[in-house]
């Protein structure tokens, strides 16, 4: 496996603070403004039609980027913001209040309040997670109460729609995939975060569903449908289910033991196909895109190490992260390093 050494993200010490009185924090620091809400999102898969997600339409590639990457772009950057506050030096409260305040411009315009297609529904778990995720890294700081409000409440909102689309409307695939664990992630957060046991318990729901379509070598059969992109979306879904499984347990889920220990089957699956690819290859036929020349691990790929860390005492895997160390995944909240390290 490749593994080249991780970037020092520059923007984990560069990030834009406020002062809860609209005065700046320090000289070098001021508080960006939120860019524009992004309301409406309409767009359609990035892959070629029957292709069974392994074909990756250019022209619908571009599309889908287009349309998420105002989402996208405001995640890293509120983050990088909301990540500051495990800096020994930091001012807590005015990174805090910074983060809130941007949040809430796009709580009160119901940001991604209006998905128009299958595919938007799909994929917008995670970045409901990562939202969620960033509030609770700052909640328990800020002295902006009205706006944190306006925030519970418009998460609570786009997530309990998003429940009942996985309920009702999406299809049986999907339902046992990467996407649907990004959703459990979401909740788990949300829930969290609004003191909502219903939504933390679909989460608990959606992740045990999720876990328990392991086959018995760990490999995720939705995901193996992927044909040379299998082992890159195992990675996807182990990402989110890991770290939605160390937040609930901390909330009182204990999901560790299902579907007799699921989880470290999964992982065990991918962690060992990550030099060769061959396990992966095996089933589906194709070489893998980690191993085809078009893709590499990267640092993102194992940023879940850290959560898996709390909830299972592994020193091989301590042992492959900690070349990449600080882990940071935007979508799984940042640094996770930062997160998770001192809990274990």
């Amino acid at each position: 496996m490749s593994r080249r050494p991780p970037l020092r993200h520059a923007a984990r010490a560069a990030c834009l603070l406020l002062l809860s009185g609209g005065a700046a924090m320090a000289e070098d620091f001021t508080c960006a403004e939120a860019p524009e809400p992004v309301f409406s999102l309409a767009y359609g898969s990035r892959y070629a039609e029957g292709s069974n997600s392994s074909t990756l339409d250019a022209e619908a590639d571009a599309e889908v980027d287009e349309a998420l990457d105002p989402i996208d772009d405001f995640l890293r950057d509120l983050t990088a913001d909301a990540n500051r506050v495990f800096l020994p030096d930091s001012d807590r409260q005015a990174v805090a209040d910074c983060v809130v305040k941007r949040i809430a411009v796009w709580a009160r315009e119901d940001a991604m309040g209006d998905l128009r297609s299958t595919t938007s529904n799909l994929t917008i778990g995670s970045r409901l997670a990562a939202f969620g995720l960033a509030a609770l890294q700052v909640a328990p700081f800020t002295t902006l109460y009205r706006d944190l409000d306006d925030i519970r409440g418009w998460l609570r909102t786009r997530q309990r729609a998003q429940m009942a689309f996985w309920e009702e409307e999406a299809g049986d695939g999907a339902a046992q995939g990467n996407l649907r664990a990004w959703s459990a992630l979401a909740a788990a957060a949300i829930g969290e975060l609004a003191d909502d046991r219903i939504i933390q318990g679909w989460s608990a729901w959606s992740a045990v569903y999720v876990m328990c379509k392991a086959a018995p070598d760990g490999s995720l059969p939705q995901e193996m449908g992927r044909g040379r992109f299998a082992l890159h979306y195992q990675l996807h879904s182990i990402a989110p289910l890991v770290v939605t499984v160390a937040r609930l347990k901390r909330q009182g889920f204990d999901l560790t033991g299902e579907c007799d220990g699921a989880l470290k089957r999964i992982v065990g699956f991918a962690v060992s196909d990550l030099d060769t690819g061959e396990k992966t290859r095996a089933i589906t036929g194709e070489v893998q895109t980690f191993f085809d020349g078009t893709d590499e691990i990267e640092g993102f790929n194992l940023a879940w190490i850290e959560a898996y860390l709390t909830l299972y005492d592994d020193p091989a895997l301590d042992r492959l992260a900690e070349p990449w160390r600080p882990l940071s995944h935007s979508k799984l909240g940042g640094d996770q390093t930062a997160i998770w390290g001192p809990l274990r």
